[in-house]
C-alpha cells in the first residue's frame, strides 16, 4: 500500500485542535469554502461511525463529498478512518486516513503540530496521488488558527 502524509503547526493546544475536528458543528463553520458540512450520519463519533463531509465550492470540483468510517479513535489525540463513499472511494480502494493532534514539547498549552497520513492504493494505474487531498487537508487545518474560538 501507498502512503503520504503532511503536518502544520497550529497556535492551540492538541487537546482544542481536537475538539475542533470531532465537533460537526464547529468544524462545519472553520472554512466553509473548503468544508461546508460534517455530520455523523450513523454512529456517536466512535469506530464503526459513519461521517459524512460535504467539501465547499473551492474543493468541488475534485471532491463533493466522502463518507468515512471510522476505525480508531484516540480520544485527545488522533482519529482514524477508511473512505466508504464519495469520489475518493472511485479513485483509491483503500483510502485510510489518519488525523493527529500531537503537543508541541514545552509549548503544550499553546501549540500542536496536526498531521494528515493516507495509505491508499489507485485503482487504476492513470489516477495520480491524492496530492490534492493532502494540500486541501493541511489547508484546511491551518484555517482552526483562525477560527474565532469562541465557541
Amino acid at each position: 500500500m501507498r502512503s503520504m502524509k503532511g503536518e502544520v503547526s497550529l497556535n492551540l493546544p492538541a487537546e482544542k485542535a481536537w475538539q475542533m475536528y470531532r465537533d460537526n458543528e464547529v468544524i462545519s463553520k472553520i472554512n466553509p469554502e473548503l468544508l461546508s458540512r460534517a455530520e455523523y450520519v450513523q454512529g456517536d463519533g466512535g469506530p464503526g461511525t459513519l461521517r459524512l463531509f460535504k467539501l465547499g465550492p473551492a474543493l468541488r470540483s475534485y471532491v463533493g463529498e466522502s463518507v468515512e468510517k471510522i476505525e480508531k479513535v484516540e480520544t485527545g489525540r488522533s482519529v482514524s478512518y477508511d473512505v466508504v463513499g464519495g469520489e475518493l472511494r472511485k479513485m483509491y480502494n483503500p483510502y485510510k486516513v489518519t488525523f493527529t493532534f500531537t503537543p508541541v514539547e514545552g509549548k503544550e498549552t499553546e501549540m500542536c503540530t496536526a498531521q494528515w497520513q493516507a495509505e491508499y492504493e489507485p485503482l487504476s494505474p492513470t489516477i495520480p496521488p491524492p496530492d490534492k487531498a493532502r494540500d486541501a487537508a493541511l489547508r484546511f487545518l491551518q484555517c482552526f488558527d483562525k477560527f474565532d474560538l469562541s465557541y
